[in-house]
């Protein structure tokens, strides 16, 4: 009797577990064979989705009530494309899609069908579309993906015209850049004007500011995950451009058609060669920078891939002065990674990854009888395995592990130049070096527990060992949504970080730098709670994205030197540091036009406002009192456009306005003859840190792109003219503030100065 009540109770399980179909595979741009990450996979009649991951996979069971189903796969950009597929067995199915430009008249490019802006509960991330990427006016002519991120909502930028960037509250190292899940240290050129990424190279890329999911740990702010392109799997193809600071050509193509292909793209600046006819008087410059990607990808077999992927980007920087100011610099940063796709049956993908990253930062300089010296770098090697689990279109889990070893080089020096003998050097062969390992196990559960409720529920426990101790600590993270229709939802979460490596800014040299440090028994790791809440909505089919976004986040063990801290060759960096915590609260407003729609069709683009306050607090800094974090602005505002003016003419603007940022004002000063500071014989006194506001700042920048299709022979190719000015009215924005004294009144001044006025980019560009 119990066997035959069992049997009962089970027996509409079985049925339904029977009666389900799974369809997997890959979705794919129709003319070069990349994988679309985050393309959306839609059953309209059964009403259950799924999203393609970082490789272009998806997953989707299905209820067998029919020989055939509709399936529709969509992308932002691209033609919505329906499959008719029999449901009497599991299938693997390929679906390219057809990009925007290259589609029949017939067919219409709309967003995504299934408002997974809005149903999923994820918040706190935006995928900034590469197409906005590549028309966007930058500096120069020079596309940037750090500029385009910070004209997004809780991102605050640094230095104008530089692409440090500061998500709610953060300091620039809480930042996790990744690129092709290797760590990029430093993703910055010529000192930050432009940064490390090429864009021709880039597949994707996604900024997370909160909630995140348990894969992601190491830093407190934010994660930046960018991927590289595969190559043209099909045919061969290149594309090339001409700059004012730089030119670049990327090369792709099969190695086997369909089955494999190669991607490598260059880039190189000739500002030391357009400098060097002007070299005079005893004075010489010299600046150059390049950067290389390479990718190469393999399809062992239906059921395994391999990813092989190369970077290198380099700069150096020299001046000698006929008034005894010296200097060189050299930084770069290089990433090798190398990854292996299995899949196990249609509902399990499993991605094992082996990473290495180095980077470097080394600098001399001389002027007067003082010189200083620095060096600091982190080598990583890392292992990663995810696995990636469907048990239903509702149900998602995400599992795995992580070990890296670090290697850091923190050494510096300043002093008077000898009188007998040479100043000290470093070699960075002879240094000591500290070394750390990290380790983390995850798990992340998202699930759609309704049509109204869905939750992801995660944990990463990371163990970091260094100098002999050992770090041990739990994090949860957990999102929730709440759908009150298909296009509005209300989103929560709550997540907790730490960050073991630690970013501290140092100003021994007349150029500030950074050192990188690990946490020990004396350095505690950072951590941080944040908690997130907001309204999402999509009208139109997803052609409009809105949100409003709150946060409330505290951090603790922030870092800095002390006051006035000098290093000395063997100075312990530990013993010079001072500790304290961070405070930081806002309110963020996103609305996104994606492309498409009966009226403005040919307009994308987003609007992004930020209110804001953050502030810290240190034990040893303005006597214990709190005060504003240096990139504290109350407001900013971003407004970001694309308009396709016909098939030939794009233009583009973006106009930022920003509150004043904080900087220190001394109440006094005391001249110390033959001693004091570097480059400056004089002593500070000050009372209260950053306690003065620069003025408002703001900017519109306007570009324009040619393009025509041209022939050379047989050879068909596209040309492209892109027209650019940065800062269009030649606004004197503030750059930094500096000391004089007034010769008249013999009294102290502040003086601003501006950087960049308007400069007008134009740069060329073929496709081939």
């Amino acid at each position: 009797m119990r066997f035959l009540l069992l049997s009962l109770w089970l027996l509409p399980s079985l049925l339904l577990a029977q009666s389900r179909v799974t369809v997997s595979g890959y979705v794919r741009d129709a003319r070069t064979g990349e994988a679309l990450i985050g393309a959306t996979v839609y059953a309209p009649l059964q009403k259950v989705g799924a999203q393609a991951n970082a490789y272009g996979y998806y997953s989707l069971s299905l209820p067998q009530t029919a020989d055939t189903i509709r399936v529709q796969a969509s992308f932002i950009g691209y033609a919505t494309r329906v499959e008719k597929l029999t449901t009497r067995t599991n299938q693997s199915v390929t679906i390219s899609l057809t990009a925007e430009g290259q589609q029949l008249n017939e067919v219409v490019v709309q967003a995504t069908a299934n408002d997974d802006h809005v149903q999923r509960p994820q918040l706190s991330a935006i995928n900034v579309p590469m197409k906005q990427i590549r028309t966007l006016p930058m500096i120069a002519g020079e596309r940037d993906v750090l500029k385009v991120i910070q004209f997004l909502p809780g991102v605050q930028s640094g230095n104008e015209g530089t692409t440090g960037f500061f998500v709610r509250g953060g300091n620039i190292d809480q930042n996790l850049v990744l690129l092709d899940e290797a760590t990029v240290y430093n993703p910055n050129h010529l000192f930050g004007l432009f940064s490390t990424f090429n864009v021709n190279a880039l597949n994707s890329v996604n900024l997370i500011k909160g909630g995140f999911p348990a894969q992601y740990g190491g830093r407190l702010s934010s994660v930046l995950d960018i991927t590289m392109r595969e190559g043209n799997r099909y045919k061969f193809s290149g594309e090339g451009g001409i700059g004012l600071i730089s030119s670049n050509l990327t090369l792709e193509g099969p190695l086997q058609r369909g089955k494999s292909s190669f991607i490598v793209s260059a880039r190189r600046s000739y500002i030391d060669l357009l400098l060097k006819p002007f070299q005079s008087g005893g004075n010489s410059t010299n600046y150059s920078l390049y950067d290389l990607n390479a990718k190469l990808n393999y399809e062992l077999g239906k059921r395994d891939h391999l990813f092989v992927s190369l970077f290198n980007g380099q700069d150096r920087a020299a001046f000698t002065g006929a008034s005894s100011l010296n200097y060189g610099i050299g930084f770069g940063n290089r990433t090798a990674t190398l990854r292996w796709n299995h899949l196990l049956g249609q509902k399990v993908f499993v991605n094992t990854s082996l990473l290495y990253n180095d980077y470097h930062l080394s600098l001399s300089t001389t002027q007067g009888n003082y010189y200083a010296l620095l060096y600091t770098g982190i080598r990583d090697w890392s292992a990663k395995s995810m696995l990636e689990w469907y048990p239903s279109p509702t149900h998602q889990i995400r599992a795995g592990a992580q070990w890296t070893e670090h290697r850091f080089a923190p050494a510096s020096y300043s002093a008077k130049v000898p009188k007998k003998g040479n100043p000290l050097t470093l070699q960075p062969d002879s240094l000591r070096y500290n070394y750390a390992h990290e380790s983390a196990f995850f798990v992340n559960d998202e699930w759609r527990l309704s049509d109204k409720v869905a939750v992801s529920i995660g944990l990463r426990a990371p163990v970091y060992s260094a100098g002999g101790t050992t770090y041990a600590r739990l994090e949860p993270r957990l999102t929730a949504k709440y759908a009150f229709s298909p296009q509005l939802s209300l989103k929560a979460a709550y997540t907790e970080m730490n960050q073991f490596l630690h970013l501290v800014p140092n100003s021994t040299a007349s150029l500030p730098t950074d050192i990188w440090v690990s946490s020990s028994p004396i350095v505690k790791p950072q951590f941080s709670r944040q908690v997130a809440m907001g309204l999402f909505q999509s009208l139109q089919g997803n052609l409009y994205e809105i949100s409003l976004e709150a946060y409330y986040k505290t951090m603790q063990n922030q870092v800095l030197f002390k006051q006035g801290t000098q290093l000395l060759f063997d100075t312990s960096i530990d013993t010079q540091l001072t500790f304290g915590r961070g405070e930081s609260y806002g309110l963020e407003v996103f609305v996104r036009k994606n492309p498409g729609g009966q009226a403005l069709s040919r307009l994308s683009g987003w609007l992004a406002y930020t209110l804001s306050k953050t502030t810290q607090t240190f034990a040893d800094l303005n006597y214990g009192q709190p005060f504003p974090f240096t990139y504290d602005r109350r407001h900013v505002l971003s407004v970001v456009g694309t308009y396709e003016l016909s098939p030939r003419w794009v233009l583009s603007a973006n106009f930022v306005f920003n509150s004043g940022g904080a900087y220190t004002l001394p109440a006094g000063r005391v001249p110390v003859y033959g001693d004091g500071s570097l480059y400056d014989g004089t002593y500070y006194d000050y009372t209260s840190r950053n306690n003065a506001r620069f003025r408002a700042y703001n900017r519109l920048d306007l570009s324009a792109i040619y393009r025509k299709k041209r022939h050379l022979g047989k050879k068909a190719y596209e040309s492209e003219w892109v027209f650019s000015a940065y800062n269009v009215y030649s606004r004197l924005n503030p750059y930094f503030i500096y000391l004089t004294t007034d010769p008249t009144t013999k009294q102290p001044q502040a003086r601003q100065v501006s950087l960049l006025p308007i400069i007008p980019g134009v740069s060329y560009n073929v496709k081939f």
